[in-house]
């Protein structure tokens, strides 16, 4: 890519009033150089059954063309018009729930062949009247896509067409490793095999998830497909990935395999939505960053993310270009929101765009003038930015789906506590708040090696070969650091009959037989300074009203007992003294650290601190609210952007070779002090 993209959706479609030159006219004067249209409005370009009308995507185009815009043209297809719903009501996804109703975006089936009929046609109308303009720089295909739930009839025939093939049309096979005999669940024929959406046994329901998985792989392919037959050489195919959502985007997505899906791209793609105002810390905007760069490795495209939101998004003066830069600091090439224009009517009428409801000049517009101006000038130099990082983190989703069977907090109650993603975030946000940049891989990733640690949370289900590749890149001299309720059960969600944790158990020289959750339970060890739950008595302070910094056990322990394993840290408390909590092993070249138990931030830091030392990888000095990301630009020199997530002035001591700050253009040298003002950024260029 050539330029940053900096820009939003625009809906000509939604306009209370004719007023397209009047936003060309203002997208100018703030630097906004693309725009994404077309895809929420199916209905329109196709308001009856084969009768099309593109004339509001052609208008835009026309005036963006003109104004030298660019353009991303995005499929239609994540909102079905009445028409189709009225005449084949049967392309609504058929879930848990039952037949869906009418009305909300992404209720289809996928894979039902009249939804896919009706679909390509009109992918291939738009592609027809869009794919030779000159200012269509690429395309989105469908939006957010995920599997909708779709559970019907015909998705449960591919299912059990899918179980034949895995299990080589060797019932007793299937039977064995899903354990069906238990609770009569067997199943003795394949014409007998039940509705899946009434299971309860969970390496069968992860299995139909992690199939359901795969439809959106093949849907996003066969949508690319259609496209490439008509776009340019030079134009891109992208897709906007999105995350576990919590209000906003929080961790793996669990209802796309964003490794696999990414294939069928060009270009990566994502939707990144996080806190404002006192709560902006950059981490899930640092997350889903690194998360959507490591799938091809490369630069990404940031399509969609707040300018204002909901109320409680209004920025902060300065938090949007905060914002805009820390998006870049992570290598995106974009910058895109979600969307123009407050809309007037429907279900996102307070999802706020740039303009407010009274579509004038406001405050975030006058700061985004300022980041399109940055853009243009120094684009040159922030544009492709590539990064080299240590450290690297494994995600699963079959781990995900697996912990959602089987809850790291269930009980003969339920399970209402934390799951999967809560594990990856814990390391992840402290590894972001201590600066170190990461990478994040999957199981089947082929580049472990060129990672000196790599973390691994609450790896409940994994295949044999990735433990065994875990072991080995262990073995090679790699350090390894994995959390509780990992290496616990196979792909198929069949738990080991070995002692745990299975495979690894001599790579991390421990083995457990239990596990619970802890009551008052603190730590104590090496690894442990003077904030453990013992050094505080007589402190005036009590164990239930201490501090979340004092070393205790959270949420979730195994007793661990070290065979080979140095104990960094065990169990402060009366009955379970004698137990393990994080111990450190060295096998084979390398080092393998396990966290047994959820532990305070302190101790948390301290084990990765340890950790690190152990893989030699440099740690900042500075922590959060300074972040400092680098990368290598275009130019072939290291940038380094230093963030500032706070009200409070900070004095950040650079260190790097003699650069310029590119926003000021004054010289820096290493060990200068570099002042940056609240909720502000510096950007300093090597020589």
């Amino acid at each position: 890519m050539k330029e940053l993209l900096y820009g939003a959706a625009y809906y000509d479609e939604y306009m209370p009033y004719d007023r397209l030159q009047q936003d060309v006219a203002m997208m100018k004067k703030a630097g906004i150089n693309t725009v994404r249209i077309a895809e929420s409005t199916w209905s329109t370009c196709e308001p009856q059954e084969g009768v099309f009308d593109f004339s509001h995507v052609e208008r835009v185009m026309d005036a963006m063309e003109e104004a030298g815009i660019n353009v991303i043209i995005g499929t239609p297809t994540y909102a079905i018009p009445t028409w189709m719903v009225k005449s084949h009501p049967d392309v609504l996804a058929e879930t848990v729930k039952g037949r869906g109703i009418y009305g909300a975006r992404q209720i289809m089936d996928i894979t039902h062949p009249v939804y896919r009929f009706y679909a390509e046609r009109v992918i291939r109308k738009l592609m027809e009247c869009t794919a030779h303009r000159k200012c269509v720089i690429g395309f989105q295909v469908d939006n957010e896509t995920k599997y909708y739930g779709t559970a019907g009839k015909n998705v449960q025939e591919k299912f059990v067409k899918y179980l034949r093939k895995k299990f080589n049309n060797d019932l007793d096979a299937m039977n064995h490793e899903f354990g069906l005999d238990y609770w009569s669940n067997r199943i003795n024929a394949w014409e007998d095999f039940p509705d899946v959406r009434g299971t309860i046994n969970g390496s069968l329901g992860a299995e139909f998830e992690k199939f359901q998985r795969t439809l959106v792989d093949e849907f996003l392919s066969w949508q690319a497909d259609i496209v490439n037959e008509y776009r340019r050489e030079d134009q891109f195919v992208t897709h906007n990935f999105d995350f576990e959502w919590r209000g906003y985007s929080f961790g793996v997505q669990p209802d796309v395999n964003h490794y696999h899906a990414a294939k069928a791209l060009t270009i990566a793609g994502t939707d990144i939505y996080h806190p404002t105002q006192d709560d902006l810390t950059g981490a899930e905007i640092a997350f889903g960053g690194d998360m959507i760069r490591s799938l091809k490795r490369d630069n990404y495209l940031v399509l969609e993310t707040e300018a204002q939101g909901y109320p409680g998004w209004t920025p902060y003066k300065g938090q949007l270009r905060l914002q805009a830069y820390s998006h870049l600091a992570s290598g995106a090439n974009s910058v895109m929101y979600w969307h123009w224009h407050s809309i007037h009517n429907s279900f996102e009428t307070y999802w706020k765009g740039l303009l407010s409801h009274d579509m004038q000049e406001n405050a975030p517009y006058r700061e985004a003038c300022i980041v399109g101006s940055e853009f243009a000038k120094l684009g040159s130099h922030l544009v492709n930015l590539k990064k080299k990082n240590n450290v690297a983190i494994l995600v699963s989703n079959e781990a995900l789906t697996a912990l959602k069977w089987f809850g790291i907090e269930a009980t003969a109650a339920g399970d209402n506590g934390i799951g999967y993603n809560d594990v990856v975030r814990w390391l992840y946000d402290t590894l972001f708040k201590m600066n170190i940049e990461c990478d994040f891989v999957w199981p089947e990733s082929e580049n472990f090696d060129e990672y000196k640690a790599i973390f691994v949370p609450a790896l409940y289900a994994a295949p044999d070969e990735l433990l065994e590749k875990l072991k080995q890149y262990t073995a090679n001299g790699g350090t390894l650091v994995a959390t509780f309720k990992t290496a616990f059960a196979n792909e198929n969600v069949k738990v080991s009959h070995e002692m745990q944790p299975h495979i690894l158990s001599n790579c991390f020289g421990i083995s457990y037989q239990q596990f619970t959750f802890p009551k008052n339970v603190g730590l104590t060890g090496s690894i442990i300074g003077e904030n453990s739950i013992s050094e505080i008595d007589g402190k005036n302070v009590t164990k239930e009203t201490a501090d979340v910094s004092v070393a205790s056990a959270k949420v979730f322990m195994e007793l661990l007992m070290p065979q080979e394993a140095a104990v960094l840290a065990s169990y402060d408390h009366y009955n379970w003294k004698e137990y393990a909590a994080i111990t450190k092993n060295h096998y084979g070249k390398g080092t393998a650290v396990y966290i047994g138990c959820m532990t305070d931030d302190n101790t948390l830091k301290a084990v990765i601190t340890e950790a690190l030392n152990s893989a030699e990888v440099e740690i900042p000095e500075y922590n959060w609210p300074v972040i400092v990301r680098k990368g290598t630009n275009d130019l072939g020199k290291i940038v380094r952007y230093i963030l500032n997530y706070s009200a409070e002035e900070q004095n950040v001591v650079y260190h790097g070779a003699n650069g310029k700050e590119l926003f000021s253009e004054e010289a820096v040298q290493d060990g200068e002090t570099i002042t940056v003002s609240a909720w502000n950024v510096k950007v300093v260029e090597e020589a």
